[in-house]
């Protein structure tokens, strides 16, 4: 399609919404004294392009899932992004005002509390990860037309996890993928590393197999041209990298340090002024395109998603839970075409390679790159396009914890599963083990934590995960577990399960995975000496079944033994202590891995570090005989 530039008026009317965009940007942060008016200005022609010559937006309904979408990775920029949506007609000007006010969701940097925001933004760094798994559902499930464009900043491309994901977007072709780079020269403190030399920036986007193209950020003419190529240009995404000014036309302001993050102060009333002597037409009105009617996104329903085949296993076989993981995953893939697998290179151990198998298309590869991996699959579930479980070794989410903590603010709906926990993974060694993992995805905001202790369980959490509201962890074991539900069981969110008990039981065991298996060997033993031991299966950590511990712990004295392959800190074992706080005439011993362990066998590990049978039964003689 050859390039029509565009008539001087349209050229004109978008030098005159920039200004505007930057006036209302100003008096936004003026309203609430606080902000980024010049890291606004700097992105006013390019936000003006960009609302109301490239994007086609459906305005009565934002998050269409066939309109293009638009991710501000430096969202501290969104004033300016609230600006362009006010303009284009979707909230009344005046509510700009209200920006950071405690009750407007126009906040420092933007979340999906409002309907125009797919993704909260603002931790730098993970913008283009987002964008990458938008254009990838775009262009291989969805099939549609819509683009994704990203705007980054110079500063936040310092940033390791923007390379990463720039890495994979060119892998993978992503040409409705446009990354705008808006290289203002300053970051909040002092100038960035690079500055002005777009050189660098075009040679290394080259390098990452990107179309680079270098423009004048502040040349509407110039934009308009690279978002066409942008447009046309196949088998690759396009980089625009755009030479801005910081405070652009804000007299003695642009281009000037120790402006970041400030509302302008009594120097706002003068910006104004000249910005509006510039503008030729102050009453100036555009619209964005509407949707083309060409290739429209599909409906899809991703609700009431379900095993294909109910789990098929015999009582006390041997199965790892990561296995089972695998089986179930491909069982709910053969339910819902929507079901997705992303791995970081681990698909032959998390097993998520059985949904690979069996639907190569729905299994995205991330390799080893994990920030990337997590921004990805939150870009992918925006707008309810897919529903996505991501796997990898337990520990190594923790490198991605912003990403899964911006996940929770931008309201995703991703399933993490961690396999390798514990110091039962044996001889790999420390840096391998998942000790932190359930600490951490405790800690995020409305998250569920699942810890089947069997393949039957496990199956069920996997089906329940692809239909729960929230970021969801699932926490699957490397050594083979005994099988002790039966196929039909059923399990619920935050329903433990009692699997042995005896109603002369003076003692309450409660362990997750692999320390299950070992709470139920330690009360095998306790019998012989006369002690009876009942044991219960929390099957969530979050939330945990508080009703049933407090309940059964009761029934065996308020004596509670908890044990679990992970480090004292916000694991199971904190979370019944917390669950028991607020009751009485409870003695509670938590069993843990309590340092940094070595590499061996796993089972020698298991005792080694006071999880086994053997210390379990050791607990529970010391609390009784208190």
């Amino acid at each position: 399609m050859a390039y029509h530039k565009p008539e001087a008026k349209t050229v004109q009317d978008l030098k005159d919404m920039a200004h505007k965009l930057r006036i209302h940007s100003i008096n936004a942060t003026e309203a609430s004294k606080s902000g980024h008016p010049t890291s606004c200005s700097s992105l006013a022609e390019i936000m003006s392009v960009l609302f109301f010559q490239q994007m086609r937006l459906n305005m009565k309904h934002p998050r269409d899932p066939s309109s293009d979408r638009l991710v501000l990775s430096k969202g501290h920029a969104g004033p300016i992004l609230y600006a362009a949506w006010a303009e284009a007609g979707l909230f009344p000007i005046e509510e700009l005002k209200n920006l950071r006010k405690i009750d407007s969701d126009l906040e420092g940097h933007p979340t999906p509390r409002l309907n125009f925001i797919d993704v909260g933004t603002g931790s730098l760094g993970q913008g283009v990860a987002m964008g990458a798994g938008m254009a990838y559902v775009g262009k291989n499930y969805d099939k549609a037309d819509y683009r994704t464009y990203v705007i980054v900043g110079d500063g936040e491309s310092a940033e390791g996890s923007i390379w990463e994901s720039l890495h994979f977007a060119s892998h993978y072709e992503l040409d409705n993928l446009c990354v705008i780079f808006d290289v203002n020269r300053l970051g909040q403190s002092e100038p960035t590393s690079l500055q002005h030399r777009m050189d660098v920036y075009r040679e290394r986007l080259e390098a990452f197999g990107f179309n680079a193209l270098v423009v004048d950020g502040h040349d509407v003419e110039e934009l308009c041209k690279a978002f066409h190529c942008a447009s046309v240009t196949k088998n690759k995404p396009t980089a625009i990298i755009a030479k801005t000014l910081k405070g652009k036309d804000f007299p003695d302001i642009e281009d000037l340090e120790n402006w970041h993050g400030k509302a302008l102060g009594a120097k706002a009333e003068c910006v104004i002024k000249s910005l509006q002597s510039q503008i030729v037409n102050l009453n100036v009105k555009l619209t964005p395109k509407k949707m083309c009617k060409g290739s429209l996104a599909p409906e899809v329903d991703i609700t009431n998603i379900k095993l294909c085949a109910p789990p098929n296993y015999k009582l006390g076989d041997k199965v790892p839970t990561r296995l089972a993981y695998g089986t179930a995953l491909a069982k709910v893939a053969a339910d819902n075409d929507r079901v997705i697998a992303l791995d970081g290179d681990t698909k032959n151990s998390t097993y998520s390679d059985r949904l690979r198998n069996a639907y190569p298309e729905r299994y995205i590869e991330c390799f080893i790159a994990e920030q990337n991996l997590v921004g990805v699959a939150i870009g992918a579930t925006c707008r309810r396009r897919t529903v996505a479980f991501v796997s990898t070794f337990a520990t190594f989410f923790t490198r991605a914890f912003d990403q899964i903590r911006m996940g929770a603010i931008s309201q995703t709906n991703v399933n993490f599963v961690g396999s390798h926990c514990g110091c039962s993974i044996g001889e790999d060694g420390p840096s391998q083990m998942g000790l932190e993992d359930i600490a951490m995805f405790r800690a995020i905001p409305g998250s569920t934590v699942f810890y089947p202790s069997d393949a039957v369980s496990t199956e069920r959490a996997v089906e329940l995960a692809a239909n729960t509201k929230g970021i969801c962890f699932i926490r699957t074991s490397r050594p083979e577990t005994c099988v002790i539900y039966n196929n039909d069981d059923t399990f619920a969110i935050g329903r433990g399960r009692v699997v042995r008990q005896k109603p002369s039981d003076e003692v309450l065991l409660i362990g997750a995975g692999i320390t299950l298996d070992e709470c139920i060997s330690a009360a095998e033993q306790l019998e012989k000496e006369c002690i009876t031991a009942r044991v219960i299966d929390p099957f969530t950590v979050k939330p945990l079944d508080v009703e049933l511990i407090v309940e059964q712990g009761k029934q065996c004295g308020g004596r509670v033994v908890v044990v679990e392959d992970h480090y004292q800190q916000g694991g199971l074992g904190e979370a019944v202590l917390s669950a028991l706080a607020e009751h009485r005439n409870f003695v509670v011993k938590h069993l843990f891995v309590p340092t940094v362990p070595r590499s061996g066998p796993p089972a020698v590990l298991v005792d080694m570090y006071g999880i086994s049978a053997r210390h379990i039964v050791a607990a529970v003689n010391a609390i009784i005989k208190k």
